[in-house]
């Protein structure tokens, strides 16, 4: 327990005791698909099934999660839109994900079309002519705008979906630890974060159910060989057991934020709101950062940097 530490005083008065540490990011690949729909309902719907089972691709096929709703003014087809995230860590293996999730989650959703929200990347995976072939030989080419697209028969009608879509090389595992005196202030403070980072960030999702961990893990095991297993020093329970906890007296409830964006800057200024946000709960104790001393990735968000972002 001898990490450096500074106090934060948030804008309405709560102060919070910060460590001076940083969150270690690393690359993934990433794509991003434009999801739109004739109503939000069915775009959420949509964005929330190709989304699923994707928290971590430690044990997940892939990392995903919802970005934001789109305006119907601004999407390709006039409609509203959500915009969803898929990291993996190879580009065929990233490739796949894609399709099976367009395919199965997008395509058998009601109303919607799949356009690429990566039109400048350099690298693009020929996705939508992968799925075409569901349409058995009765699909046809098109356009939407000036985007090359596929339309496939189905019951409905027909499912539209571009033909190619942009990947590039992204960051992954932002992430700050907030460590609460019970669960009520500390569920309180991570609701309160996630919120912040959809209001106040862009180009970020957040791949948790809800946008909050609770089982935080470490790389490897102590005693089984598994990839990863439970982050005891950040165990509650575990404080006087392990000779190693990190968790300081009065510390009851952790949480951890996980953010995944399409760049360093837009990662941290994710941390930045989230971190603020939750620092202003009262019955937060302390908030910190995960990370393996530079080992795990090339990038790094220090907890001092990123309070001062606006």
């Amino acid at each position: 327990m001898s990490e450096e530490k500074f106090i934060y005083k948030a804008e309405n008065g709560n102060t919070c005791e910060i460590v001076d540490t940083f969150a270690e990011m690393f690359p993934l690949w990433a794509g991003r698909v434009l999801i739109t729909a004739e109503n939000e309902k069915w775009a959420l719907t949509a964005a929330t099934v190709a989304t699923g089972f994707a928290t971590s691709v430690i044990m997940s096929p892939a990392e995903a999660g919802l970005e934001c709703i789109v305006s119907a003014d601004k999407t390709p087809d006039n409609r509203i839109g959500a915009l969803i995230q898929i990291y993996n860590r190879n580009r065929f293996d990233l490739k796949n994900q894609m399709i099976l999730r367009i395919g199965q989650c997008i395509m058998t959703c009601p109303t919607t079309s799949a356009f690429d929200a990566l039109p400048n990347a350099k690298r693009r995976l020929k996705v939508g002519r992968a799925i075409r072939l569901f349409g058995d030989g009765f699909q046809r080419k098109g356009l939407v705008g000036n985007r090359k697209v596929w339309k496939i028969p189905v019951m409905e009608g027909d499912f539209i979906v571009e033909d190619a879509f942009g990947v590039a090389e992204a960051v992954a595992g932002g992430n700050f630890l907030i460590m609460a005196k019970d669960k009520t202030s500390g569920l309180k403070a991570a609701e309160e974060a996630v919120s912040a980072i959809k209001a106040k960030a862009s180009e970020v999702i957040m791949p948790f159910p809800g946008g909050i961990c609770r089982s935080g893990s470490k790389a490897g095991s102590l005693k089984y060989k598994l990839k990863a297993s439970t982050n005891h020093p950040f165990c509650p329970g575990l404080r006087t057991v392990v000779p190693d906890s990190q968790l300081a007296e009065g510390v009851n409830c952790v949480y951890e934020i996980v953010v995944n964006g399409l760049t360093v800057d837009a990662v941290k200024k994710a941390m930045s709101a989230g971190v603020k946000a939750a620092a202003s709960v009262s019955g937060v104790v302390r908030i910190s950062a995960g990370n393996y001393g530079g080992k795990l990735g090339p990038y790094k968000a220090f907890l001092k940097e990123v309070i001062e972002l606006s």
